[in-house]
Formats: C-alpha cells, structure tokens, sequence
C-alpha cells in the first residue's frame, strides 16, 4: 500500500500534485477537475477540498481566487438521510 502525502480530497484521496499535474495538462476548472479526478464529488461534496483546489487553480492561471468558478454545486450540498426524504411522500389513498 502506497501512503499518501499531500491529500487534498480526503473523499477521493486525490494529492495536490496530481491536481497541479491536470491543471497544467490544461484542466483548469473546477468542473473539469472534478470530472476527471472526482475530486468534491465525495461524501463532502467538496466542503473539505473545493477552496484549496480553487486556490492552486488561481495560483496556475494568475487570477484571483474571487475570480475562478467554485464548479457546479448540485443537490444535496450536505449529505441527507434518505429518510427525510421519504417521511414526506405519500401513497396514493393515504392520508396525512
């Protein structure tokens, strides 16, 4: 088994120089990344790794952090039981 050093998506187990290595192939948003890597597709949905990675991607292509695209963020945003979900359905015929 091979340690990881520099984890940045703990979910994906991604390092930081393979996120350094696709951006420099030229995948140098966030959605691109993470269609490659799966990086923020994890159970975090990128809460623990979305920021770093936008910032490695503003220090690769000379903008501002303020100015990379954070990706597309797509429901559920935070983990939910899927009985939550659920309680709300009704059968037809069923009464609330």
């Amino acid at each position: 088994m091979v340690n990881k050093v520099n984890v940045v998506c703990r979910c994906e187990e991604v390092e930081i120089e393979e996120i350094r290595e696709w951006i420099a192939r030229g995948y140098d948003t966030f959605d691109e990344l993470k269609r490659e890597l799966r990086v923020g597709m994890g159970p975090c949905q990128g809460r623990g790794c979305r920021d770093i990675i936008m910032r490695e991607i503003a220090r690769a292509t000379g903008k501002s952090v303020a100015d990379v695209d954070p990706g597309t963020i797509r429901p559920p945003v935070k983990p939910i039981k899927i009985g939550l979900l659920a309680k709300d359905y009704v059968e037809e015929g069923e009464k609330r």
